[in-house]
């Protein structure tokens, strides 16, 4: 009978959808829950349609909940995950010193120490993700993490990139994104990672030798990859109007934009503008006449790039393909433009204007979404009650579906559309997942969490399996793949 699960499995997933004719309040409460949350937990689907969608919308905008006392305590003990960004810099250059100094033993203990930064790192993600109740702001940081990306493998990331997410993205995930863009920006996760930490005006020479072998093995002078990024990636868009040479000046603007790596393991003193880096010489830089002023350069940049009509339009188009349709409506995009313009950037302003619409809610946008792996497997914890405890593991199975946490080497991010996760091996994958967990699942209570989220024809096929089957044909098939 085991064998025959993949093909079960794949006649369901890749039949698709069906779509109500008009939504029901279960329906509707199944659809908030799956969009601004990772699904519903048990009892979740009666309690929101009772309550009502809007209040349910409300509140998680307002991502006020305290969390409960489990989830509190558990932080609470992962104090790698806790630490300041310099005191996780200082223990990564330590053990990557005794590692070469010390020959295995040294090697032993590096392991030791990064894979506890890693483990607990990537706990307090997902322990979050799993039981926080405010489930829209853990949606909107994995959202900005994956738009301002940073790679956990590359070198001094992996000891950053904890404080990147603390610091950085969560505290601005439902706020201003001008706060946003310049928290990313003055991180030193995002100047190591897109090299900005070494950018330096054309001629410029390392004042002293421990200066120099900061920048050993790269090349001295103007690097251009994160103002590239910056306004291809974060900001404008690809189609947002800037040249090449925009991208030089830019650039330009941001030559100072650094950090030591001294000054911050020992001091943690993170973000530096060195005046003797940055290129004093006038700039001509989206039509403006840009005067040497410093690290002001790069604030004013900051400034045009978070208030720009083209950033207000990517902005929104990114946002609306996350939550609604992988090709979003363009009048939904556009209203959403107008109201982060009329806002200023207030992210909770999109947000509603986005949950409010039409487009959101109408029975075409239901199940129209492929889950990424990180989504599906949060999902199918919270809704079969899994607690994930084991992260080691939890993280070798979102490697093996194609999506390690934190392990996007470039700075475009995961995608997120269907295109992106479909395909015969990604399905089985997932059905070796679903196959795994689903003989930790009581079939009963996940059909009853599942709830209006299910169509006639999966409870049908489920009905059809074999008992100590159904829990698996669930969570394989496409009502729960899809959201």
């Amino acid at each position: 009978m085991r064998t025959l699960i993949p093909i079960a499995f794949a006649a369901i997933a890749l039949a698709g959808p069906a779509c109500a004719a008009q939504l029901t309040p279960e329906q509707q409460a199944a659809h908030v829950l799956n969009r601004l949350a990772y699904g519903p937990r048990p009892g979740d689907i009666a309690r929101v349609a009772q309550m009502g969608v809007q209040r349910y919308i409300d509140q998680q905008l307002a991502a006020a909940e305290p969390l409960p006392p489990e989830l509190a305590a558990r932080l609470d003990s992962l104090s790698a995950a806790k630490q300041p960004a310099g005191d996780s810099l200082r223990a990564f250059l330590a053990v990557r010193a005794a590692a070469k100094n010390n020959g295995e033993e040294g090697k032993e203990q590096r392991k030791e120490v990064l894979t506890a930064m890693t483990l607990q790192t990537a706990e307090a993600r997902i322990a979050r993700a799993v039981d926080s109740p405010n489930q829209l702001q853990e949606v909107m940081t994995d959202f900005w993490f994956n738009h301002f990306n940073v790679f956990v493998g590359k070198g001094l990331d992996r000891a950053l990139v904890a404080s990147y997410e603390r610091d950085a993205i969560r505290p601005y995930a439902l706020g201003n994104f001008r706060d946003l863009l310049g928290a990313t920006a003055h991180h030193p996760a995002m100047l190591y990672y897109l090299d900005n930490w070494l950018s330096t005006a054309d001629g410029y020479t390392p004042r002293s030798r421990r200066e120099a072998a900061g920048a050993k093995g790269k090349s001295s002078g103007l690097n251009e990859n994160y103002a590239r990024e910056l306004m291809e990636l974060h900001t404008l868009g690809v189609d947002g109007g800037y040249t090449q040479q925009d991208v030089t000046e830019l650039a330009r603007m941001l030559t100072g934009w650094t950090y030591d790596n001294r000054d911050l393991a020992l001091h943690d003193a993170g973000f530096r503008f060195d005046p003797a880096r940055h290129d004093r010489g006038d700039k001509l830089w989206l039509g403006h006449a840009v005067k040497a002023d410093g690290q002001r350069e790069g604030e004013y940049a900051l400034d045009v790039l978070a208030m720009h009509p083209a950033t207000a339009h990517h902005i929104s188009y990114q946002l609306a393909q996350y939550f609604v349709q992988d090709q979003p409506p363009p009048a939904l995009v556009a209203r959403m433009a107008q109201s982060y313009l009329a806002s200023k950037g207030d992210i909770r302003s999109v947000l509603r204007t986005l949950f409010s619409s039409p487009e959101f809610m109408a029975p075409e946008a239901v199940g129209a979404k492929f889950k990424t792996p990180y989504q599906y497997v949060i999902s199918a914890a919270r809704a079969g009650n899994l607690p994930l405890a084991d992260t080691r593991k939890t993280l070798g199975i979102l490697s093996r579906l194609g999506m390690p946490l934190y392990g996007c080497q470039t700075p475009d991010g995961y995608k997120n559309t269907q295109d992106a996760w479909l395909n015969p091996d990604a399905l089985n994958r997932r059905i070796a997942f679903a196959t795994q967990v689903g003989q930790y699942v009581d079939a009963q209570s996940l059909q009853a969490t599942l709830g209006g989220s299910l169509s006639p024809r999966t409870l049908g096929v489920v009905a059809d399996s074999a008992p100590p089957l159904r829990a698996a044909m669930l969570l394989g098939s496409p009502d729960f793949m899809q959201h």
